[in-house]
């Protein structure tokens, strides 16, 4: 794992040191990606600089120093990530006579030999792995950014003042001298509304998410840059969606977890693979324990696996040391208290590059650093819920919406008004007093904010209408941001839609191409990196995925429960009683912070009179749920802390 940086543009012989000292700046921005060490490629004559941060796994030797050029001397590479298989490309390069005189055992070596015996698109596609990279190819002139299939790492790119910046964080691109991009208030619409700026945007004007799946390749001849070119896809997963349910797995229950158990086993064993120590990430739920157990499973020695807790009474932390203590692992478990997590929060402006708001960013980096101090890599169980049907909304949002529907439109405006006539505080102590317990042995958290979500979808159109308003945060953004208009995205764009057949399945489809690449994924990697470490995730591997696509519905959703394969997989090594059991979590009670101890650093950054001098938000909407949240008619917590994450980053970027 590492971060890249580069540019292209003017040329000149002469400006060799001046490239160099530039491309030393844009990489030294991201040291935390990799603090073991740094390498630079510079042709002036051309205009081209590669910078490289390296966080060394593999080859810790000076064999995996990068940037670095091919055996036949015609590409060099600044790569980023991790190909799980390529010992397995050296074998087939070996087969077919293509096998360089290898100078140690580095995969970004292996990806180089690939790319001089294949080419550009025939390799990514024999790629097992997570990566972004830029290639260049000293023949034909050709600069090549790709990354990988489902985005788990990043890669920044855009031209500024003629020239093309690229790189892992927006930092590097900051500290090229001619970066003068100014805030993009389209994309910060999107930061209202989803929490996160999905791809290909960002929160700069004129600067571009290489989406997952794609490259850019972008050609030198005449003595230019070529800057039409545009991203094309070597992957896509819409692709796999149709396939997968195209051919549908036909085999029994058991044999259905043999197959899932095998190809993630393999995925587990696979990503094991370092030079350096290896753990987990443990919370006790389904997708971590399997992922543990798994590992266990291919270790002679005890897994390393951490967990943060807290004082509470429904503290997770404690079912993850019981799933330790049964697979052996060795456990780190560190609790931490409201002010252990609020100290991270004047940090979060400088951990994520552009503004996020997904407020578990906090627990995030507090599980990474306390992995990071014992170890260099650690997998993660993200992903299951996507794959497997393990989201709350999969289980009720069919049903939930056929009974809306059944309902003439009257009817339902009077079911919202019905709910809107209680506070949520008032739902909250009504819920309280019955306790029930959802199908899955869950409780409802926060229902009084349920039921008011529930009135404001009851007079929508349609069920892709429905899940979109469950998916946002703020349901008219433009109207927030001044000067703002919402650009398309995939939400909003049906030609661009998966075809699958149920709503269930196209749900899981969409959260996929957007919630987990642009959320989870995007937190995950900024928090590990801040922490310097690697978060790898087994769900991850494409196969697995593709497996995931061929599994009938049935065989993930049964009886009101999520992820019913994947439970089937790990009860073969953890016991039913250890699972089986309401999900809590490492909770932030982020609403009673901004009413207490983060009370005067909100009342600051939303402030009216700053709102209006700086000119990005209409303060009316702002302070009324403000004043509505501090008097706890509201809980409005998401919905401000879209505005303070950017109010806080705005701040330390200025």
């Amino acid at each position: 794992m590492c971060g890249i940086a580069g540019f292209w543009g003017k040329n000149g012989a002469s400006a060799s040191g001046e490239f160099m000292r530039t491309v030393e700046a844009m990489t030294a921005a991201i040291t935390h990606r990799g603090p073991d060490s740094a390498g630079y490629w510079v042709d002036a004559s051309i205009g081209l600089a590669l910078g490289h941060r390296r966080l060394s796994i593999l080859e810790l030797s000076s064999a995996g120093h990068q940037p670095m050029t091919s055996a036949c001397g015609r590409y060099v590479i600044a790569f980023n990530g991790e190909i799980y298989n390529h010992l397995e490309l050296r074998k087939e390069l070996a087969a077919r006579g293509k096998e360089p005189l290898w100078r140690g055992h580095a995969d970004t070596e292996t990806l180089l030999a690939c790319f001089s015996a294949w080419g550009i698109e025939r390799t990514l596609n024999a790629t097992v792995g997570m990566f972004a990279l830029a290639l260049w190819d000293i023949e034909d002139r050709v600069l090549t950014l790709a990354r990988d299939r489902l985005g788990e790492k990043p890669l920044y790119y855009g031209w500024q003042g003629g020239t093309l910046l690229f790189g892992s964080e927006l930092k590097a691109l900051k500290a090229h001298p001619d970066f003068r991009a100014g805030v993009d208030r389209d994309a910060l619409t999107l930061l209202l509304r989803h929490n996160c700026i999905p791809a290909p945007y960002s929160i700069y004007q004129g600067i571009r998410k290489l989406m997952p799946g794609h490259y850019l390749s972008i050609s030198f001849s005449d003595g230019r840059v070529s800057q039409s070119v545009s991203p094309q896809a070597w992957w896509r997963y819409n692709d796999v969606v149709t396939a997968g349910l195209a051919r549908p797995f036909a085999g029994s229950d058991a044999e259905a977890v043999d197959e899932l158990e095998d190809r993630l086993s393999n995925s587990v064993k696979l990503q094991m693979l370092a030079d350096v120590p290896v753990g987990a990430f443990l919370s006790g739920g389904i997708d971590s324990s399997a992922i543990v157990a798994l590992m266990q499973a291919h270790s002679s020695l005890p897994v390393r696996t951490f967990t943060i807790g807290t004082d509470s009474a429904d503290n997770e932390a404690e079912h993850a040391k019981a799933v330790a203590r049964h697979l052996g692992t060795d456990h780190t478990e560190l609790h931490v208290s409201s002010e252990d997590a609020l100290a991270v929060v004047p940090k979060l402006p400088t951990i994520y590059c552009e503004p996020f708001s997904d407020s578990s960013q906090i627990p995030t980096f507090l599980v990474s650093r306390l992995a990071g101090r014992h170890v260099k890599v650690a997998l993660s169980g993200d992903a299951g819920d996507e794959l497997f049907g393990g989201y709350n909304r999969y289980l009720t949002a069919r049903r939930v919406w056929q009974r809306m529907n059944r309902l003439p439109l009257l009817a339902r405006r009077a079911a919202a008004n019905t709910l809107c006539a209680l506070a949520p505080a008032i739902w909250d102590r009504l819920y309280s007093a019955v306790s029930p317990v959802l199908p899955s042995g869950m409780r409802l958290a926060s229902p009084g904010d349920k039921a008011h979500k529930l009135a404001e979808v009851l007079t929508l159109a349609d069920g892709e209408a429905f899940y979109r308003r469950l998916a946002s945060h703020w349901h008219n953004p433009a109207e927030v941001v001044i000067g703002g208009q919402e650009p398309r995205t995939l939400l909003t764009n049906p030609s661009a839609w998966p075809y699958t057949d149920s709503f269930e399945h196209w749900m899981m489809a969409m959260d996929a191409q957007t919630y987990m690449t642009d959320d989870i994924l995007v937190k995950v990697d900024r928090a590990a990196m801040a922490n310097s470490l690697e978060a790898r995730i087994p769900l991850l591997d494409h196969r697995v995925v593709e497996l995931a696509w061929r599994i009938p519905l049935h065989q993930k959703i049964r009886e009101g429960k999520g992820k019913w394969l994947l439970r089937q997989v790990l009860y073969r090594h953890v016991p039913r009683e250890l699972i089986e059991r309401p999900k809590t979590g490492f909770s932030i009670p982020l609403d009673a912070w901004l009413r207490g101890p983060l009370k005067a650093w909100a009342e600051a950054l939303l402030a009216e009179d700053r709102l209006k001098r700086e000119g990005f938000f209409n303060p009316g909407p702002i302070g009324l749920k403000w004043r509505e949240h501090l008097s706890g008619q509201r809980n409005w917590q998401y919905h401000l802390w879209d505005i303070l994450m950017f109010q806080a980053w705005l701040e330390s970027n200025t």
